[in-house]
């Protein structure tokens, strides 16, 4: 039996919008084949610590990182920057 455990980013949505994914490592809990008409497909059962949980297809389970997941940090916000003139600053 293999103990490792496998994580993928919960590709879950957290608006309405579909602009933020959650983002937390989703835990594969069970791997298996599914049938289909070009071959077998590889899939997973995966859940989050939030409670979401997806079951079908790796590559449907996996999503593109352009989308901001919803646990980042704010002090990835842009620098505040000021209206006085560069001489003035110093």
């Amino acid at each position: 039996m293999n103990g490792d455990v496998m994580f993928l980013d919960c590709p879950a949505y957290m608006d309405a919008r579909g602009a933020v994914r959650c983002g937390l490592p989703a835990a594969v809990e069970d791997r298996y084949a599914a049938e289909s008409t070009d071959g077998p497909l590889e899939s997973a059962r995966i859940r989050c610590p939030r409670g979401h949980f997806f079951n079908g297809p790796l590559e449907f389970l996996t999503w593109e990182r352009s989308a901001q997941p919803a646990c980042t940090n704010s002090s990835q916000d842009p620098p505040a920057t000021s209206s006085l003139p560069s001489s003035a600053q110093k």
